[in-house]
């Protein structure tokens, strides 16, 4: 299949999937025209790095990777178990940001139900700048809807 097919199929613009080429993650067969040949493979391919990425590998980390993966990615084969050190340092660094995360929201819920103390002529009033509350900003902290 040509790139357009591979970009419709695996819903992955052009330009990233030549990324791909570049940072060696994937390797489309070159034709004489100088078209590029994906396989039917490239999708499970594609799909893998989009998933690695989005848990925060690098492409370096994943062209590793992506030989070791066997069984739609679910599996690595016996002579990559070296590469689980790797993934668990990767995991350990996923964990502590989820944690910071969950953190940072935590404290935005605690402002956010921390009631704005008002003026003599009822105007919000934030004590930390002793001035009034720019109108609208309380929308802004607690979002459009509310």
């Amino acid at each position: 299949m040509r790139i357009g097919e591979l970009s419709r199929r695996t819903d992955v613009s052009v330009r990233l999937l030549r990324y791909y080429e570049e940072q060696g993650l994937l390797h489309p067969v070159r034709r004489p025209s100088g078209y590029r040949e994906y396989q039917e493979d490239d999708v499970r391919t594609v799909h893998n790095i989009r998933t690695l990425l989005g848990a925060g590998l690098s492409t370096r980390t994943i062209a590793a990777l992506l030989p070791c993966m066997v069984d739609d990615g679910q599996m690595l084969v016996p002579a990559c178990s070296g590469t689980l050190s790797g993934l668990q340092r990767e995991r350990e660094r996923i964990d502590r940001a989820v944690a910071d995360l969950q953190a940072a929201r935590a404290a935005l819920d605690t402002l956010m139900t921390v009631p704005l103390p008002y003026d003599t002529a009822g105007t919000e009033v934030c004590h930390a700048v002793s001035e009034p509350v720019p109108a609208g900003f309380d929308t802004v902290l607690r979002g459009a809807d509310g």
